[in-house]
């Protein structure tokens, strides 16, 4: 079963094009993508990184990881294009 959190993110936009995310509690965690959707769809694995990087080094999850449980309501705040 997949467990989900809660943290801030960040989504950069690039001069070149693109997005680059961040969590300003949780600097470990980088991504990119070219579109706000594939970059939100990488932070799944790039926190999956950061936990397992985590674990490797036999350091605690950071509390800022907020484990919700799976059925706990989640507040998003996103970016909506209305055409």
């Amino acid at each position: 079963m997949s467990a989900i959190y809660k943290l801030p993110l960040v989504l950069d936009p690039q001069p070149e094009g693109g997005f680059t995310v961040t969590c300003p509690l949780l600097p470990e965690l980088i991504t990119e993508g070219d579109t706000v959707e594939q970059a939100l769809e990488n932070v799944s694995d790039a926190l999956a990184a950061v936990i397992e990087a985590y674990q490797d080094l036999d350091k605690p999850i950071p509390p800022v990881l907020q484990y919700t449980g799976v059925n706990a309501p989640l507040w998003i705040e996103t970016a909506v294009t209305v055409p």
